[in-house]
């Protein structure tokens, strides 16, 4: 593999390769009463939905981007019989079955499985009825949970990789998930990391670990130059992880200057790229009135944990960062309040750029789109009918893991 897979510098550079998730089997496990507890908002209809991710996939290929897939650099590494035993041990222990017998079990059981099977296994969950009915001693954990259907929870969000990993520079930040039930996603990530040649041979810095304390997620990291990144404070990431991440990029990176943006703690404004993203070297797409609720700190080293200085506003940190004479910033739906409102619930801000000025959009999202077009953005729609049910966009949904140096 090239020197320097990992290299992540900008927002906007040529997208090169990418990190993403085909949605399968995890999504036709989702029914009505197990929603919240699966982290999810509504049911899909999956053959639609994986038309749609193919297609966003195509727009990527069709502009010279290598595509990868979790299941299948999983499917690699877990050809190696110690890695697969580790995995397999890891799946299961992450569940919180909480009882040893069943562990005991279960860890027998997948590990008769193929490579495939297991990798569909960890993603798609493993239900009651696919587990052999055997001769075993009943615990009360059995009894109390007799009606939940699952012994492995399915990932259904899984299709959006970019929560879970961030290529910052030259290294990567396995996130901390703000919920455990994401553990098992940002669990595959460090396997794929730790032993596939892919990110093996690159030996390349880890900014980040999942099994840290405190959260982040990949939605609220936004790279906005070599020297320069965005991270949101958000219901999802928080400031002692703003801070653990920030000190390690000052020092082992290239990193100079963090700005801390302070969000909306709310489910609408889940992560700062559901309200605002990079579309070209001065351009950012934003929703209507945020600029007015954020607040942004610039970060830059300190001895032990980085210094803090509280900027006027948001569009005066970007500037000042990015040494820029100005910035624009695009309302979405042209600026109009109820427009604006139904389009950012179709993740309308969500952009990917994937060159300088060019990005990919939700089709449904047509006054948004109109508007980045008036502002000199090429806009690539995709239909998101089904996609968008998880709420989120062509960001949420992919992990860059390579972009040229702008």
């Amino acid at each position: 593999m090239k020197e320097g897979f990992f290299d992540i510098t900008s927002e906007i550079g040529k997208l090169e390769a990418v990190l993403l998730h085909r949605p399968g089997k995890e999504l036709e496990r989702l029914t009505p009463q197990y929603l919240q507890e699966l982290l999810f908002d509504d049911i899909p209809w999956l053959k639609k939905m994986r038309e749609e991710h193919n297609n966003f996939a195509k727009v990527m290929k069709d502009r010279d981007c290598s595509v990868y897939y979790y299941e299948s650099l999983l499917e690699e590494i877990l050809l190696d019989r110690e890695v697969r035993s580790s995995f397999i041990k890891d799946i299961v222990y992450n569940g919180n079955i909480d009882n040893v017998e069943l562990e005991r079990v279960l860890i027998e059981f997948l590990l008769a499985k193929d490579s495939k099977e297991l990798v569909e296994i960890a993603i798609a969950g493993l239900h009651k009825r696919d587990f052999p009915d055997i001769d075993r001693e009943f615990h009360l954990v059995d009894y109390i949970r007799v009606d939940y259907p699952f012994y492995i929870n399915p990932l259904p969000n899984l299709y959006f990789t970019r929560d879970i990993g961030a290529v910052i520079g030259q290294g990567l930040s396995i996130n901390k998930m703000n919920t455990p039930a994401r553990d098992r996603e940002t669990m595959f990530l460090k396997y794929i990391y730790q032993y596939h040649p892919l990110f093996k041979n690159n030996e390349k810095p880890l900014w980040y670990d999942y099994k840290e304390t405190h959260s982040i997620e990949g939605g609220d990291i936004l790279v906005l130059s070599e020297e320069v990144i965005a991270i949101g404070c958000s219901e999802r990431t928080s400031p002692a992880a703003i801070e653990t991440i920030s000190q390690r990029l000052f020092q082992q990176g290239s990193i100079e200057k963090v700005i801390a943006i302070e969000i909306p703690f709310t489910r609408a404004y889940m992560h700062l790229d559901t309200v605002f993203t990079m579309v070209d070297y001065d351009k950012f797409t934003i929703y209507p009135g945020i600029e007015d609720m954020v607040k942004a700190y610039e970060l830059t080293v300190g001895k032990t944990t980085p210094k803090v200085r509280p900027m006027k506003n948001l569009k005066d940190a970007l500037k000042t960062t990015l040494r820029l004479p100005d910035v624009q910033l695009i309302q979405s739906g042209g600026g109009d309040e109820i427009t604006a409102a139904r389009e950012q619930w179709n993740d309308s801000t969500n952009t990917l750029a994937i060159a300088p000025g060019v990005v990919i959009t939700y089709d449904r999202n047509e006054a948004s789109n109109a508007t980045l077009r008036k502002h000199g953005i090429e806009v690539i729609e995709i239909e998101g009918s089904e996609l968008v049910r998880g709420r989120g966009g062509p960001r949420c949904m992919s992990m860059p893991l390579k972009r040229q140096n702008q």
